[in-house]
């Protein structure tokens, strides 16, 4: 368990303040959405809502995945979700391995008193859950009264990690049962390095429908791992650092797999990046690190200054296309170049 708690540490010492982030882009910028320069709307008629997995958000934005299981993550779980709480957003906690070795941890997790009606994911590593029956994960989705559970594939970051996992199989099959057997909506997410159309179809074909794609573009897991060995260990994670599929290209995929939902997650810094991923396919969007970093340099009030900022910056992008809702920026007129053209030819 110790291991576990310093794991977290460095997870968020190197998120906060170390060069961890993909030196390739998400792609969004190969998205322009087409400006109307008649939109016959006021700002006060665009509508941010939206229903996902079973509650409404005042808008697509979740404070996404990050953190758990000691009490530095406690206090940031605590306040990142009493801000959720505050702007209608949905949130993720981060992986509750961490509950399966202690479950006095899981007051690190449970954030419900905070956010009494915000939309709470909860989360678990696909190889633990693979391990699990299906009533061990209905106790952990108990203990922190999630909405939703992000069963999450990380088999990058797992590899360059020493005390990482190293067999990945059967967990197709055990996504398959959860997602039948759990009472609350699964969402298969992964880590950094992006979900591919065969992924996606692949996930379908099983029945499950709600995916995160986190793609690559934002924070690289694997040059945090990186960061966290021996300098004379880190070739292979050197390497792979800018290994996966970019996010806007895994957003496309995922939309034209058929997803009933299809959150983008992965270098998510503004209001434009959420509504070209919409544009796009997607439902709604995550951040994470640029959520973290404005909470540590400035507090929780930098934190909803921040968020705030991007929320606004949707609305005015959504009243620039002509978009009074959602579901119509979800059809706006967009041009798509290259690189990420290449992508979904």
């Amino acid at each position: 368990m110790a291991d576990i708690s310093r794991r977290k540490n460095d997870h968020l010492d190197l998120s906060i303040g170390s060069d961890v982030g993909f030196r390739k882009s998400n792609l969004l910028e190969c998205v322009e959405l087409m400006h109307d320069a008649l939109p016959e709307l006021s700002l006060d008629d665009v509508d941010t809502r939206v229903q996902l997995l079973g509650k409404q958000l005042r808008a697509p934005i979740i404070i996404a995945a990050m953190t758990g299981g000691n009490d530095r993550a406690r206090a940031i779980n605590r306040e990142l979700a009493s801000i959720a709480e505050e702007c209608g957003y949905g949130f993720g906690v981060g992986s509750q391995r961490a509950m399966l070795l202690d479950s006095n941890v899981a007051r690190t997790y449970a954030v419900r008193e905070l956010a009494p009606t915000c939309l709470i994911l909860g989360n678990l590593g696909a190889v633990q859950a693979a391990h699990l029956d299906t009533t061990a994960i209905v106790e952990l989705v108990r203990a922190i009264d999630a909405d939703a559970l992000c069963v999450h594939l990380n088999p990058a970051m797992e590899l360059v990690q020493p005390e990482g996992d190293r067999d990945f199989r059967g967990i197709l099959d055990a996504i398959e049962r959860i997602n039948n057997e759990l009472h609350i909506p699964v969402v298969v997410k992964e880590t950094g390095c992006g979900l591919s159309l065969g992924v996606a179809r692949r996930l379908v074909e099983r029945g499950i429908c709600h995916v995160d794609v986190s793609g690559a573009g934002g924070t690289s897991w694997v040059a945090v791992e990186g960061e966290r060995l021996p300098p004379e260990n880190r070739a292979s994670a050197e390497l792979f650092r800018d290994w996966g599929i970019p996010t806007a290209a895994s957003v496309v995929y995922c939309a034209s797999a058929g997803m009933s939902t299809v959150i983008a997650t992965g270098g998510i810094a503004s209001g434009l990046d959420i509504a070209k991923a919409l544009a796009l396919g997607a439902h709604a969007a995550g951040l994470a690190r640029p959520v973290l970093k404005e909470l540590h340099e400035s507090g929780r009030a930098g934190a909803l200054r921040y968020l705030r900022r991007v929320e606004t910056e949707l609305r005015i992008a959504m009243l620039l296309t002509r978009a009074r809702s959602i579901a119509e920026l979800q059809r706006v007129e967009r041009t798509i170049s290259s690189p990420l053209s290449d992508w979904i030819r």
